[in-house]
């Protein structure tokens, strides 16, 4: 911490410093754009008057800027820089008073401070301007319009404000205001809080409803679109706002009500925009959370010292990446990426107010009553400390691999891992990622000689993970445009890196988002590591290597299955044949058990096949994914019959005969009677009992009697075929004029065929049968 002004090169720095040092701390502190402004806005008690003071620095001569009130005087509510619609590049001062009198100041060197113009904010004149933030050259503000009547509707008075926006512009006699733009009416009332592309408008303490009070709203400007978003639970939904009449507050929520209502809620100490555009939300409970534009909620750090008091005072602002939260005379540094707390600096006074640094985002000013102090993020050259957050991350990842490979019930933690000396791969990893991380950035200390071996043999994964890394970088910083693009390498290289390591409920559940959020990049990346092709007949072909099969089939625990909708990853590859290549489906489920029965014995319990049936699997994503129909039909015959089971080939056998598609059922009968006499024989009986029942197949008898087993007789068929016979409520005559039932005459062919083939029986008797002599002699004894 060093000082980098002790206020003498401000104007008027004695009364600078003399105001600061009154114990009236200022109420709110702001520097401009450039940083050669500052502006005090202090709120002092009486005989006292509040007052805006601004100061200059380096001593720029001219004219000051100094504005007081005295009730009952419409309050100041905002100051605020926007940009200029007179010179391009500048900036003007905006000062906003409550009943929305807008003063319009710019500063000329060697002049000073001008008023160039006094302006109207709000049109009514009972209007009141609770909350006021800016945007470029515009202006957005909440205000309060008071009902007409004494006695209205209490209802009514809880959503009597409404959200506008209005832009500075250059007119014939000046500065002054456009249309104004109704953002929302009929609403509660809000804090607006203003970043480059958005606004966020957070409810006041006392907005009336406790609906009203669950739930954050991010207006964009350029899309004219809403986002409803709960810190307890994230994103909840948009609109697009085509018309006017669609800005009702009421009519905006009316499809979420009944979800908000069992939110918790919100627990706002302090709320304050980053510099990335996101907003900082500080709970009472001393919790930091970050929510970004798109309405994602992420927790990155607690305050130390438990819930906050009503009236304490949180400041936070964000440097680059860094995080700096003021509480009681303690400066929190905060990494924003991993919640890591950086420093923790004891102050020796308890106010401080953070000033903008340009061109210095490694860098953080504190203004004080003593003058203005800088935070130094820069590294002595010499600093050979390893890389915090990524030897945390390694150290973390040993901690879980090791605890799931322990046999002891206590458990191991980073502090453990580095001091207890058991363990070197995350020391060695560690070291070697420190050593090729800086290698770019500066000369690089050198390693041990047994640690530049197996550098040389990890680098590969190095600049493998260096420019993962560099994609994640493209991918945050990239436009829209280009946002999709990116997110296809990334999947593939994620898809890619999770099947080459542990497939456990972590990386499944990592998975399952992922083919979630990106399912056609997901698609694209399954592809491309199983080495799915076709080949020149046409058949699917996999080129993928054993250890990618076994992640594959890999099935998790069934406690672990169905939490959060967690699937396992054959089933998440399935549903995406499904989606984007349904016709390959059953011949990936064919391949699978190509590699299933090559790898594990057919009877095995350890394999995938030992639980459930991977055409089983299958067809339970058809289930939850396919409409029933005739492709859905048709893909589950094709998965039933691409398993070649017994079990499966009957029940698609079953399934074509309850579609009536008596050609199919005769193809499947002639391939599939040739796996096994068995199969071969509930095949043949299956369709008998169908014969004995309708003459749909008579068409086919012909090719239905070659597939009748050697092992029956003719009474076995004559049997099944009385035991299959449609009953008929009249009594039974010669000749039926129905022409449906079955005839000995159809019969015959088969019944001739049985006849005269011999059967498995008299084969074994055969030479039994030819004897000359009957009984056969004894044979001869041995003596």
């Amino acid at each position: 911490l060093r000082q980098v002004s002790d206020l003498s090169d401000f104007s008027r720095g004695h009364w600078l410093r003399e105001l600061l040092c009154r114990g009236e701390e200022p109420s709110h502190v702001q520097s401009s754009p450039d940083g050669q402004h500052l502006l005090l806005l202090q709120k002092s008690r009486p005989p006292t008057l509040p007052r805006v003071v601004a100061f200059q620095r380096h001593s720029i001569a001219g004219a000051d800027l100094e504005r007081t009130w005295q009730p009952p005087q419409p309050a100041l509510v905002g100051l605020l820089f926007l940009q200029s619609p007179v010179v391009l590049g500048s900036w003007v001062l905006a000062v906003v008073w409550e009943h929305g009198r807008t003063e319009v100041w710019h500063f000329v060197v060697a002049v000073g401070w001008q008023l160039l113009q006094t302006l109207e904010l709000c049109q009514g004149a009972r209007a009141r301007v609770v909350s006021v933030c800016s945007q470029g050259a515009s202006l957005v503000w909440c205000e309060e319009r008071p009902p007409l009547g004494a006695h209205s509707d209490m209802t009514r008075c809880a959503f009597r404000f409404c959200v506008c926006a209005r832009a500075l512009e250059m007119g014939e006699q000046g500065v002054r205001l456009g249309t104004v733009r109704i953002v929302l009416h009929n609403s509660p009332e809000y804090k607006v809080l203003a970043s480059p592309q958005h606004i966020f408008l957070v409810p006041a303490a006392a907005s009336g409803f406790a609906t009203t009070s669950k739930f954050l709203l991010i207006w964009h400007p350029e899309k004219a679109k809403f986002t409803i978003t709960a810190p307890s639970a994230g994103f909840i939904h948009s609109k697009v706002l085509r018309s006017s009449s669609e800005s009702d507050f009421r009519k905006l929520l009316l499809g979420s009500v009944g979800l908000l209502s069992g939110f918790a809620p919100l627990d706002i100490h302090t709320s304050t925009v980053s510099n990335s555009g996101s907003l900082l939300l500080v709970s009472t409970k001393g919790s930091v959370s970050v929510v970004e534009p798109d309405g994602t909620q992420r927790h990155i750090f607690d305050l130390e010292g438990g819930p906050l008091a009503q009236g304490s005072s949180v400041r936070l602002k964000t440097f680059g990446s860094i995080l700096a939260c003021v509480l009681a005379g303690v400066v929190y540094l905060v990494d924003q990426n991993s919640g890591r707390l950086i420093e923790k600096e004891v102050l020796s006074m308890k106010e401080v107010h953070f000033l903008e640094s340009p061109g210095e985002e490694d860098g953080i000013q504190l203004l004080t009553q003593t003058g203005i102090y800088s935070f130094s993020f820069s590294k002595p050259e010499d600093s050979s400390r390893p890389e915090p957050c990524l030897v945390e991350m390694v150290f973390e990842e040993a901690c879980r691999y090791y605890q799931r490979r322990s046999l002891s019930s206590s458990k191991l933690t980073v502090e453990k891992l580095k001091k207890g000396g058991t363990f070197q791969a995350p020391v060695v990893l560690a070291a070697i990622l420190q050593h090729s991380l800086h290698q770019k950035q500066k000369p690089a200390q050198g390693l041990q000689d047994t640690y530049a071996k197996l550098l040389s043999t990890l680098s590969l994964e190095l600049q493998s993970y260096m420019s993962l890394e560099l994609l994640k970088t493209c991918v945050v910083c990239a436009p829209e445009s280009e946002v999709e693009s990116y997110c296809k390498e990334l999947v593939e290289q994620e898809v890619s890196r999770i099947l080459q390591s542990d497939m456990d409920k972590d990386n499944l559940a990592y998975l399952n988002s992922v083919f979630a959020s990106f399912p056609k990049a997901a698609w694209k990346a399954t592809r491309s590591c199983l080495q799915l092709q076709q080949n020149g007949d046409g058949l699917l072909v996999a080129r993928a290597t054993p250890e990618v099969w076994k992640k594959v089939l890999c099935q998790p625990q069934l406690e672990d299955v169905g939490q959060n909708g967690m699937v396992p990853l054959f089933e998440l590859i399935c549903a995406s044949f499904l989606r984007f290549k349904p016709k390959w489906l059953p011949s990936f489920v064919e391949l699978t058990q190509q590699y299933v029965s090559n790898s594990w014995s057919y009877s095995s319990k350890e394999g995938p096949e030992g639980r459930v049936p991977l055409y089983k699997r299958a067809l339970g994503v058809l289930a939850r994914k396919s409409k029933h129909g005739e492709a859905g039909d048709e893909m589950e015959l094709e998965l039933l019959l691409c398993s070649k089971r017994p079990k499966a080939v009957l029940q698609a056998l079953h399934l074509l005969i309850r579609l009536k598609q008596w050609q199919r059922v005769v193809e499947v009968a002639e391939k599939f009677s040739k796996l096994s006499p068995l199969l071969n024989k509930e095949i043949f009986t299956t369709l008998l009992a169908e014969l004995a029942q309708h003459r749909e197949l008579d068409p086919y008898l012909d090719r239905l009697w070659p597939l009748c087993p050697t092992e029956l007789t003719a009474t076995d068929i004559l049997t099944m075929v009385l035991q299959h016979l449609p009953h008929s409520q009249e009594d039974p005559v010669p000749f039926s004029s129905e022409g449906n039932q079955l005839t000995v005459g159809l019969l015959k062919p088969l019944l001739q065929r049985v006849v005269q083939c011999p059967s498995v029986q008299e084969d074994m008797y055969s030479d039994a049968l030819q004897s000359t002599t009957f009984p056969p002699p004894t044979p001869p004894r041995e003596h």
